[in-house]
């Protein structure tokens, strides 16, 4: 009877030992999951206009979805939908803002009125390149000048796109009287006055819908930086290109605020490294490459192309630059906003970012 109680007692303490074993063991990897996997993963959608092919994302968004994931041990991970999947191209600012999205971006004019004081950045004669142009927008964020416009989330990146073109079909444009009574799409208010200066109708639509717009003859035409041309097949249609530096877009990337709150310090700073001018000039750089290796495939085919370099001091096209340039600038003195102090502060942020 007493071996039978010793033998009892013995494997009520061994059995205790192996549950406390197993106990401290589970304490131990208690972050992780059982294929090694961080149990607390934070999962971010991303949400763009632009393909999944386009360089931006396979160069400019995946990488840098992919080194976050790395950097914060695979406890972040972002999903990139990429065509306008998760939000419209001009509503995915507000998305973000409102938490539908947790990271979106997208170009600052197609939301008009949205971002007034950053369109001034658009002007015609401001900058050459999206990489001057992205040293422009941090200048006046920095400065506070533009900053209140994405005081409603936690801004990523700001970044320029190079300068717009014309881009049409059949019929070359040399000067100004050759777009009258054609149909143009614009990208935003900026383009759209300048485009209405030189008599032809400027039409709104986003850069997924460009295509089908040019194939039905709805447009006739697009103002466009040379990015895009490609990765939206617009090559296949158009045939004649007018290099004027009239109007430049900017893009936007932000992040949902509480998201952002939401997460602990370590994971902020990780967001935080990879963000911000680090990730808008790496980004603006791929605008540049692609603006010239797009232009220049378009001289390959065999495209019409025509430069103007300088328009702002060109006899035929400086008129309706400048004309539409005081009509955006007179638009936002009377929603009581001094965009004539703005420009004049952009033109110097333009010449300190040569």
């Amino acid at each position: 009877m007493k071996t039978k109680l010793s033998t009892r007692i013995a494997l009520a303490t061994v059995i205790t030992m192996s549950g406390l074993s197993l106990s401290g063991c589970s304490d131990n990897n208690q972050a992780t999951s059982a294929n090694g996997a961080p149990d607390d993963v934070t999962t971010l959608r991303f949400s763009h206009f632009m393909t999944a092919n386009d360089n931006m994302n396979t160069e400019g968004f995946e990488p840098w979805a992919k080194k976050i994931e790395e950097e914060s041990n695979g406890r972040l991970k972002i999903e990139i939908y990429p065509s306008a999947t998760l939000s419209k191209p001009g509503a995915t600012y507000d998305a973000a803002a409102k938490g539908t999205v947790d990271i979106g971006m997208q170009v600052q004019g197609y939301t008009a009125g949205r971002f007034p004081l950053t369109q001034v950045v658009e002007l015609p004669g401001i900058s050459n390149t999206a990489e001057q142009q992205t040293c422009i927008l941090y200048k006046l964020y920095d400065d506070g000048i533009i900053s209140d416009e994405y005081e409603d989330t936690h801004l990523l990146a700001l970044m320029g796109s190079g300068q717009g073109a014309l881009h049409t079909v059949d019929k070359p444009i040399r000067t100004p009287a050759d777009m009258k009574g054609m149909r143009i799409r614009q990208p935003s208010v900026v383009a759209s006055h300048i485009i209405e200066a030189t008599g032809a109708a400027p039409v709104g639509m986003p850069a997924s819908d460009t295509y089908t717009s040019l194939q039905r003859s709805v447009i006739d035409g697009l103002a466009f930086t040379w990015q895009p041309i490609q990765a939206f097949r617009l090559d296949e249609l158009l045939n004649a290109h007018t290099n004027i530096p009239f109007y430049n877009s900017t893009f936007v990337v932000t992040m949902n605020k509480d998201k952002y709150n939401s997460l602990p310090d370590d994971l902020k700073k990780v967001i935080d490294d990879n963000s911000g001018l680090v990730m808008s000039d790496r980004i603006a750089k791929i605008f540049d490459k692609s603006n010239e290796e797009a232009m220049a495939a378009a001289r390959a085919k065999g495209d019409t192309m025509i430069d103007i370099p300088d328009p702002l001091n060109d006899p035929e096209w400086q008129g309706p630059l400048l004309e539409g340039t005081q009509r955006y600038l007179d638009e936002l003195a009377a929603k009581g906003l001094d965009g004539q102090t703005v420009y004049e502060k952009t033109k110097v942020a333009s010449t300190a970012c040569l």
